[in-house]
């Protein structure tokens, strides 16, 4: 008798066993499913912000005429010009990637809502996505002013870091990364939402540089005129100095947080690669706006230009979002964690 309820039990457990394998692999592959949506959901609307710098770049934003979203009043562009080619293309993109952000954003929110970053991000990506298309339909429709259609890129941006952010974030359901150990000096926090909040401004400098097609009136570089070096002259030229200015300033910024983040946080990896590449983000950037000027424009450097401060960005903002979880904050320099001696 005994041995039947031996083996009663035994089948019970075996049982339940199975059947909790098949629940854990079931989680697994919906962990799986949500970090694919999350990755092809933050290309697409990297898609997206090159797509609108495509769109600027070429005079394209008119190809499908003042209607919106139809394209010269028809679903697909009618007469196929390159121009009337790259803004279909363009909506059509934001159509999609507005579709997975949707996705992402409700999937995240019940999947990892307990984070209370999650919601947050959801709804910022929502609002930012939803604004970001309102700007883009009313300079087709009713026309913007450049300072207007400078701020549509920034907008875009703050939408596709969001997505990034919450894209990192399911990455790190299993908790392999714990920002609560990090341990920071508060200067280093200050440092890093203040660069991040700047890098919006040197952002929309460089936008509206663009709008007012005051791209190449200074011809030269670093000064406006390298043989005459003076004051800005015009409106435009006081556009595109301002930019470079600030732009100088956010190079000189991350170069000096990175220099502390390398000296000082060796042991403290997020902090430590995050602004190695940020300063590789920020360099990068800056050849490729030099290389705009030197090419005339040229419109691989101008994408590019687009695509590094993006990743740059994104980057930064994530930071912030890593600082703004840590709950140690060191004194000093010398009172952060050593690094580690290795094992031998």
């Amino acid at each position: 008798m005994n041995g039947c309820n031996d083996a009663g039990l035994y089948v019970a457990f075996a049982a339940a066993d199975t059947c909790l394998q098949m629940r854990l692999k079931k989680v697994e592959q919906l962990r799986t499913t949500l970090k694919w949506l999350g990755v092809v959901t933050t290309l697409s609307m990297m898609v997206v912000l090159i797509g609108g710098a495509l769109v600027t770049n070429t005079g394209s934003s008119l190809g499908c005429g003042r209607q919106w979203p139809l394209c010269n009043g028809k679903i697909f562009p009618d007469p196929l010009t390159v121009e009337s080619l790259i803004e279909w293309l363009h909506r059509f993109c934001t159509g999609i990637a507005s579709f997975l952000v949707f996705a992402l954003a409700i999937w995240s929110w019940f999947a990892i809502g307990h984070k209370k970053e999650t919601k947050f991000l959801s709804i910022i990506s929502v609002i930012f996505l939803l604004l970001q298309a309102f700007l883009g339909m009313a300079a087709v429709v009713w026309g913007s002013s450049d300072l207007v259609m400078a701020l549509h890129f920034g907008v875009s941006l703050i939408s596709f870091a969001s997505v990034l952010m919450l894209t990192l974030m399911v990455f790190e359901w299993d908790q392999k990364f714990d920002a609560g150990r990090l341990v920071l000096e508060k200067s280093m926090k200050r440092h890093t939402i203040g660069v991040t909040v700047y890098s919006f401004i040197v952002v929309y400098t460089g936008a509206l540089v663009r709008h007012m097609n005051a791209s190449l009136v200074c011809r030269d570089f670093p000064f406006c005129v390298n043989s005459d070096p003076s004051l800005p002259g015009n409106r435009y030229e006081w556009v595109q100095m301002g930019h470079r200015t600030a732009a100088l300033l956010i190079f000189v910024w991350i170069a000096y947080i990175t220099f502390r983040a390398v000296r000082h946080y060796q042991n403290q990896r997020v902090i430590y690669w995050g602004w190695i590449i940020s300063f590789v983000l920020v360099c990068l950037q800056a050849v490729s706006g030099a290389m705009v000027v030197f090419t005339r424009m040229n419109l691989t450097f101008t994408l590019l230009h687009a695509f590094f401060i993006s990743c740059l960005f994104g980057v930064l903002c994530y930071l912030n979002l890593v600082v703004g979880r840590v709950k140690q904050f060191a004194k000093s320099k010398d009172s952060l964690p050593l690094k580690k001696a290795r094992v031998r």
